[in-house]
């Protein structure tokens, strides 16, 4: 049993107090999880992706069914309401409340069973889908609803919700792929619900249990209320709202607990485990993608696609597009339009007859073209030219997320309507006339198949007279559904946001009925009160509005530079909104895709997010005195395992900057504790390194030495394990300096090269490589070789070190250099320091704008030597016929992405090149040499690096561009990494 102790907030009462110790003692005796009860812990649960907050008594995270039972049976008997969560996704508030949060997706997410022969999976209720599909995709099958968070989304949480998703129109929602759950009872009794004949009901019913009283007065409810529910329910299929009495209705001969259950959002059992259907995979997909000069036009011609047997059909405005192009990610997208369209309709079909896709992708672009819809159609048929389009289709809410500004967001109350597709376009246009009459701005993208449309209108909540506009629309789109029989709320759930509006949508006599069965199932209210029925307000706890104005706080990093916006000139808000950009969609908490997060891939634990971080720095810097909350020991723990890859700055949607806010942190936390010994050292690794090369071969010696190694790690906290760099005594700058005057034409003009503090002194053959590749290009190179760019001191928080090194490379390189002329290097962390972190440090100075503007990868003048014939790699290199597997450095991904660097190694003659997409390698500069952080270090690169790299042939080529990186791959595969340049000259060098 862990616990995790804390500081209950002073202002908490007394008796509440009491009560949360009292509980977390018992649960601390009777569970196997862990029990955390602290002030973090607790704010870090107190969201979900809706815009509500509540703060939990305390979290569980229950290894077993009988945890989960334990911990029920704890808070009912301290009569502690009890909330069931997944990933935290949830869009309506269904996974917050201020009773004993049940983390189900921490340690409660294995795949029990995969029976391929019947087409089922048993799985814990934390499984996420896409780890469920990548198990069944072997055997030719996946799970029907294909979400838009597929790589987060648990479970647990879509049976909670009844999660449906883009292919609804073939495989209905997640109630219809369940056939058992295991579940907790209200009573803390674990029962199987399952599809059972009227005997088996009957002979259930006879217990004296709370199961027995599910099976004898649930059939009463649905019998003495039969014309409600037959009148009661909105006609539209879809629906994810309210308590399910029809399903039980329809069916006379056969009684269903385990759909019952589905959607019903915590409020009548915890399911622990499912035996959910899988269905077949298909083998093909194609897609054709309508551009349109309006949105109408688009719904338009969904009529034609819903008539050509689709797979999907999603659309997605100019608000979406927009978006898009301003993210690294997305940005490709971009290439692939025609025009500048004001909506894309994707239709896919899927099957395993390529033959018969094409023909209904034909059939349908003729279709199109005979009745004028759209202006343009554009057919990706393989999985490279579905790539782009995919991922951004996906990616629409954090899309719409990114376009927040400060407070004003896009929020989710009246996204989840849905209509019979036949009445899209007439409902859509009423729907944007209530939003132009409220003055309101929103996103359009969804599910037109199945008549959703994800609508999510500009607000912000921190005015109340949003709040009031907010209600007003909420009342008036509940309205005009219901006019043409839709659902208020078709695959996101009631939650918080709109279980208030269920009486009326449901009519007095089925809302009653919902009363009832919420009452037979949980007759002392323990489970996830007031979500379905007896709901608050809408506009009751509402998160920014309930968050306190920023104290003053002067920070050392400008952050209106990464998009907090503007702050006082005291620094007042700016570090808090830019934490506070997180809206918990969870994008970081996914697995086996991307690089973010590779702490909680690692661990998979909440605080180890980048939400979990951001919202930890929040309730920090809404303390009534942040700068001291800044050097809390407890927000130090959850900061601690950010590698600060910057991952998050480009595949966060909102671009949650989480190593520049450690950053700062941590130099708050140094101004009260103190700078320790070992990031002074690491700080000042350019003098260490410098001072390593001008003593080789000596300087090498203490690394392999065992009492030597011991001894820095009781010392200063280096890991033994990890081999320390070996330096080279003919370092860069001794070269340079000593070797003859190059004989090459210079035609390109100047560009300065910067040595940075690892290759220089460590690996100088890169820059060796680098320099005389650049002159063979035309380039008269100067080496900048003197100065730290300041990346190291940033990492342990010196950022007042960190400012001073930027001023003084900055000074150096205006007046040493040409007006214009390019800045390049082979190491991305130092390089993307001039144009990232500089900016941040100095906003105010224009030279640092400037030399910014002039970075460059070196890559990039490379391949245009070459394009232009001034460099000329041989067709007969030894790497001619090679594989070459490339590892991105973080930093690079995410500031200007790998493009550069790929089509640098694809034009060297003879070579197949494969970008891994394998995440970070978990070195992360100093961060893989610390003793305490060595093993997550090692279990990142094992994640997906390591096991890529092993799986090569040894003829195989790996390629890397970070000094981290390629440090790491040989401590983990024994395999060498080579930089791109290096290469390029192995390709080049004459004779």
């Amino acid at each position: 049993m862990t616990i995790t102790r804390g500081e209950r907030p002073a202002h908490e009462s007394a008796e509440n107090q009491e009560l949360a110790r009292t509980l977390q003692r018992d649960l601390a005796r009777d569970l196997d999880g862990e029990v955390q009860f602290d002030d973090y812990t607790r704010q870090l649960f107190a969201r979900d992706a809706s815009m509500y907050a509540i703060t939990p008594l305390g979290v569980v995270f229950p290894r077993n069914a009988d945890d989960v039972a334990g911990a029920v049976a704890a808070a009912a008997a301290h009569q502690v309401s009890v909330v069931p969560r997944g990933a935290g996704t949830s869009l309506a508030g269904q996974t917050v409340g201020p009773g004993l949060v049940l983390d189900l997706s921490r340690y409660m997410n294995n795949i029990v069973e995969l029976d391929a022969g019947s087409g089922t999976a048993l799985v814990e209720a934390g499984v996420v889908q896409d780890q469920l599909n990548r198990a069944a995709s072997p055997w030719g099958l996946m799970f029907g609803p294909d979400t838009s968070t597929s790589n987060r989304a648990t479970i647990g949480g879509m049976i909670g919700n009844n999660s449906a998703g883009s292919g609804s129109v073939r495989h209905g929602m997640t109630i219809d792929h369940v056939r058992e759950l295991d579940v907790v009872l209200s009573d803390a009794s674990r029962v199987r619900l399952d599809r059972v004949d009227e005997a088996t009901r009957a002979h259930r019913a006879a217990r004296p249990t709370l199961e027995g009283a599910l099976y004898r007065e649930l059939p009463e409810i649905v019998r003495a209320n039969h014309a409600a529910i037959a009148d009661g329910f909105p006609a539209h299929w879809r629906r994810a709202c309210g308590y399910r009495l029809d399903r039980l209705a329809r069916e006379d001969t056969v009684f269903d607990l385990a759909k019952f259950v589905v959607g019903s959002e915590g409020t009548l059992a915890v399911a622990t485990s499912a035996l959910v259907d899988l269905v077949p995979k298909p083998s093909r997909t194609v897609i054709a993608v309508g551009h349109f000069t309006s949105v109408a036009g688009a719904i338009d011609a969904t009529q034609d696609a819903l008539a050509c047997d689709p797979a999907a059909v999603e659309l997605m405005d100019r608000t979406i597009l927009d978006l898009s192009r301003r993210k690294i990610e997305y940005a490709s997208l971009g290439d692939l339009l025609n025009g500048d369209p004001e909506a894309l309709l994707f239709v896919s079909f899927s099957g395993d007859d390529e033959a018969e896709l094409l023909g209904q992708l034909k059939r349908l672009t003729g279709m199109w073209s005979r009745n004028g819809h759209g202006y343009h159609t554009l057919r990706a048929v393989t999985p490279a030219q579905q790539a782009s389009l995919l991922k951004v289709r996906k990616a629409g809410l954090g899309l719409l997320m990114a376009a927040s500004e400060g407070t004003r967001r896009p929020l989710a109350f009246v996204e989840d309507t849905a209509v019979d597709p036949l009445h899209l376009t007439e409902y859509t246009r009423r729907f944007k006339e209530v939003l132009d009459r409220h003055e309101m701005t929103a996103g359009f993208y969804g599910h037109c198949s199945v008549g959703c449309l994800h609508i999510r209108p500009y607000l912000d909540l921190t005015d109340p007279a949003d709040v009031v506009k907010m209600r007003s629309v909420a009342v008036e789109i509940k309205d005009l559904v219901a006019e043409y029989g839709g659902v208020n709320s078709s695959e996101h759930g009631d939650g918080l946001a709109r279980s208030e509006f269920n009486r009326e949508i449901f009519g007095d006599a089925l809302y009653d009925a919902m009363r009832q069965v919420k009452r037979l199932f949980d007759p002392d209210n323990v489970l996830n009160p007031g979500k379905i029925v007896d709901a608050p307000s809408m506009t009751d706890n509402l998160r920014d509005a309930a968050l306190p104005p920023a104290e003053p706080l002067r920070t050392r990093l400008s952050f209106e530079v990464i998009g907090a916006g503007a702050g006082s000139a005291d620094g007042t808000g700016a570090m808090r909104a830019a934490a506070d950009r997180c809206m918990n969609i969870g994008l970081c908490r996914k697995s086996g895709s991307g690089t973010m997060c590779p702490s909680y891939m690692a661990t998979r634990k909440e605080e180890d997010s980048t939400r979990g971080r951001a919202a930890a720095l929040v309730k920090a810097l809404s303390e009534p005195d942040p700068r001291s909350a800044l050097g809390d020991e407890r927000l130090h723990e959850v900061l601690d395992l950010c590698l600060m890859c910057k991952a998050c700055k480009s595949e966060c949607p909102l671009g949650v900057d989480m190593a520049t806010l450690k950053s700062e942190a941590l130099s708050h936390h140094h101004d009260i504790h103190g700078v320790p010994l070992r990031s002074r050292l690491f700080g000042s690794i350019r003098f260490l390194n410098r001072l390593g090369s001008a003593t080789a071969p000596l300087s090498n010696l203490p690394g392999r030495i065992p009492l030597v190694r011991r001894l820095m790690d009781r010392t200063v906290g280096i890991a033994p394990a990890r081999p320390l760099p070996v330096f080279v005594r003919q370092n860069l700058t001794r070269w340079f300096r000593r070797r003859k005057n190059t004989t090459h034409p210079i035609t390109q003009g100047t560009v300065t090269y910067l040595a940075d503090s690892f290759t220089t002194f460590t690996e100088p053959d890169i820059g060796r490589a680098a320099v005389q590749l650049l002159e063979r290009a035309g380039w008269d190179v100067r080496l900048e070789s003197g100065v730290c760019c300041g990346r190291s001191s940033l990492s342990k928080g010196l950022v007042d070190d960190a400012k001073n090194k930027a001023r003084h490379l900055v000074d150096t390189l205006g007046k040493a250099t040409e007006a214009g002329s390019p800045v390049v290097g082979c190491e991305p962390s130092c390089l993307m320091t001039l144009r990232d972190e500089h900016l941040s440090l100095l906003p105010d100075d224009p030279a640092v704008k400037d030399i910014a503007g002039r970075v460059r990868q070196v890559e990039e003048l490379l391949v245009e030597a070459i394009d232009d014939g001034r460099l000329r790699p041989r067709e007969d290199s030894w790497l001619a016929g090679r594989t070459l597997v490339y590892h991105g450095h973080c930093h690079q991904k995410a500031e200007v992405g790998t493009a550069a660097t790929v089509a640098l190694l694809n034009r060297i003659p003879g070579v197949s090149v494969v970008e891994l997409d394998a995440g970070c390698c978990g070195m992360a500069g100093s961060f893989g040499f610390e003793s305490e952080h060595y093993d997550v270090s090692m279990t990142v690169g094992e994640d997906r690096l390591f096991p890529a790299i092993t799986a090569e042939p040894a003829e195989t080529v790996v390629v890397a561009t970070g000094v981290s990186c390629r440090q790491q791959i040989f401590h983990g595969t024994a395999r060498d990494a080579w930089h791109p340049v290096q290469l390029l000259w192995e390709a080049v060098a004459s004779e």
